[in-house]
């Protein structure tokens, strides 16, 4: 899977528009959030067919300034302080994060500057190495 960083109008309807774009694609979103920034809307999704849904949205009009690879993590729900233990150990690793959201299976995504110093600390994570 891969994370599409989108610009969308500031206007009703834009998320519409760009939802209803996927649709004709055949395109599913799996997760991501979307919000305004000064007169533009920014959005970061993810996409199992990134590729069909970078295709599509282009061809409609609507900008997709990035395709990013994704850190996927499980957080223990359950014992407080997870977010802030995995984004301090990005810090510490050098590692700026650009995008975290949750998909639909409730896992943390995660869009960072360098993917691979983030790849080490998400697999020592999920390894326990941190514990």
């Amino acid at each position: 899977m891969k994370d599409l960083a989108i610009r969308l109008g500031n206007h009703p309807g834009a998320l519409a528009e760009m939802g209803e774009i996927l649709e004709k694609a055949g395109v599913s979103v799996e997760g991501g959030g979307a919000w305004v920034i000064g007169d533009s809307g920014e959005a970061h999704f993810l996409f199992k067919e990134a590729d069909k849904a970078k295709e599509a949205l282009t061809k409609a009009g609507i900008q997709v300034v990035k395709e990013n690879r994704i850190l996927v993590q499980r957080l223990k729900q359950d014992q407080p302080g997870q977010l802030g233990k995995i984004t301090r150990l990005m810090q510490q690793a050098g590692v700026n994060i650009q995008a975290l959201y949750s998909d639909h299976d409730n896992q943390l995504i995660l869009v960072v500057d360098d993917y691979e110093k983030g790849k080490v600390v998400s697999d020592n994570w999920s390894k326990g190495v941190y514990e």
